[in-house]
């Protein structure tokens, strides 16, 4: 007899599941029975809220969907918040986790771990099934995977009642689609192009797995190409990048002067678009975008629209000849873009380039914190997909140090650079243990301003006294030494991240006041 639990663990498996990431309860013991048999690797993190954040980082690094494993009530609350920042990333997650028997759900009689409804949580989320019978699962798993591996990446949440999991289950056949826009939208956007004289490219993290593409596009235009923070890494040290957030007014002035603007897998979201609330941001009226979700679509003004994935469409997309002055225009952009950076980023961004120059092809996975928000306005990162961070969309902190450990499971012979604040490590520490534990290649690079630095001068421009925002940090020093990491202690001008991980470095910086 195969079991519910056994049925899931082998469709994970046939996806081509290699890593999934929990902690196991009493409500998942079934799951776990069918793992061993699988070859699927287990990692074990400190908090369900760290299952979450690797899963996330494993998506965004290895192309496919990342899986976590939660207990039912605490499990399941405790990784909402992962939930939500794939969500506003786009990015694939697989959430499994048990609820109570079927029997008991939803009247309030005290059971472990009970919840008033707890899909409802999740729901609002992403796409979210309940297993009512054990019939039932062919078509829950097909439309778990469809949700998964169509459409712009989302979290997706399976549930199990624990009456079910050890059930026998039927067999199944697990079906996915795609859709690509129509020829005639095609043309339509061809002859706009043959009749355009300064064409712009937007790209958006929907390119960051096309970046040959791109890059023939762009060259097939004479386009200069806008990177949103998420498509950072693509077309690297190109002629015709703007590796510079549409926030600058450098870039604006560019999108302004575009003749079309073509928007590719981008939400033109106010995170990259409009960071400063000043409301400034061209009008769209005139663009053409493209992009896999019809909903994201219908939520700007546009010209022209084309569903699809970027992928599919940027080969069809073409015209007589390109426009010369392309390089120009995008080297004018760079130029004054990072000359537009506020006060204190430019030695951020000099920074990074050092870090990226001393570990090439380095991926840098980093959280909410000022050399993250300076490489957000402006860097060229030197590898595809090779620059996230959760410092846009929902802005979680204490993402980085799981995201890392899922980025270094997916790409093991990367290196892995995780750039963190002392605050936003206090989030998430225990993950730290993980990476030792799993013998990870990654250096944690922890600025430490004993603080909140960025809300600290946010409170003193809006007159407000600064309250809450000098928690005591740690000792790094013995902090590394509990985790069984090397540890050491440099300044901003002597970070070297040359030396094998996992491993710490701690940045010294003016404490916040």
């Amino acid at each position: 007899m195969t079991t519910v639990a056994q049925q899931l663990v082998g469709w994970l498996k046939s996806m081509g599941v290699d890593v999934i990431f929990g902690i196991p309860g009493v409500h998942t013991i079934q799951l776990y029975r069918a793992l061993p048999e699988s070859g699927i690797r287990h990692i074990t993190p400190r908090n369900e809220t760290g299952a979450g954040f690797m899963a996330d980082g494993y998506a965004r690094v290895s192309g496919r969907f990342g899986v976590a494993l939660v207990i039912t009530g605490p499990g399941l609350t405790n990784i909402l918040t992962p939930m939500a920042q794939a969500r506003a990333d786009s990015v694939p997650m697989l959430v499994i986790s048990g609820v109570n028997r079927r029997d008991t759900l939803g009247k309030g009689l005290g059971y472990l771990h009970e919840l008033p409804d707890q899909l409802s949580l999740t729901a609002a989320l992403g796409p979210a099934f309940h297993l009512d019978q054990p019939e039932e699962l062919p078509t829950l798993i097909q439309q778990a995977e469809r949700a998964l591996t169509t459409g712009r990446g989302t979290p997706v949440h399976i549930q199990i009642p624990l009456d079910l999991m050890a059930a026998e289950a039927p067999p199944f056949v697990a079906l996915s689609e795609g859709k690509d826009a129509g020829p005639a939208g095609i043309e339509q956007a061809n002859y706009l192009l043959n009749t355009a004289t300064a064409p712009v490219i937007l790209a958006g993290g929907g390119c960051r797995r096309s970046g040959p593409a791109l890059q023939a596009l762009a060259e097939r235009l004479g386009a200069p190409v806008i990177l949103t923070t998420n498509a950072r890494g693509l077309m690297h040290d190109h002629p015709m990048v703007v590796p510079a957030s549409p926030s600058l007014a450098p870039v604006r002035d560019l999108i302004r002067s575009a003749d079309p603007l073509i928007v590719l897998g981008s939400e033109l979201g106010p995170t990259d678009c409009d960071m400063y609330a000043d409301g400034d941001f061209p009008p769209t009226r005139g663009m053409i975008r493209v992009d896999i979700d019809g909903a994201q679509l219908n939520r700007h003004p546009a010209a022209l629209t084309l569903q699809g994935d970027v992928a599919t469409i940027m080969p069809l997309l073409s015209r007589d000849g390109p426009a010369t002055d392309g390089p120009d225009r995008a080297h004018a952009t760079r130029h004054a873009a990072r000359a537009a950076l506020p006060a204190g980023y430019a030695a951020e961004v000099a920074l990074l380039e050092r870090l990226r120059d001393a570990c090439p092809d380095a991926i840098m996975v980093g959280d909410s914190t000022q050399i993250v928000y300076a490489g957000n306005l402006y860097y060229d990162h030197d590898r595809a997909g090779g620059w996230f961070n959760a410092a846009t969309g929902y802005g979680a902190l204490g993402y980085a140090t799981g995201a890392a450990v899922g980025a270094a499971l997916a790409a093991p012979r990367a290196r892995i650079l995780c750039l963190i604040g002392d605050g936003g490590l206090m989030f998430a520490p225990g993950e730290l243990l993980t990476a030792a534990e799993e013998n990870l290649d990654i250096t944690f690079i922890v600025f430490n301003n004993h603080g909140f630095g960025e809300i600290a001068e946010a409170m003193r421009a809006a007159g407000s006294e600064v309250l809450g925002c000098t928690p005591r940090p740690p000792d790094f020093e013995a902090f590394a030494r509990a985790c069984g990491l090397p540890y050491t202690r440099a300044t901003h001008d002597t970070v070297d991240p040359t030396g094998p991980g996992p491993r710490l470095i701690e940045v010294d910086l003016p404490r916040v006041r």
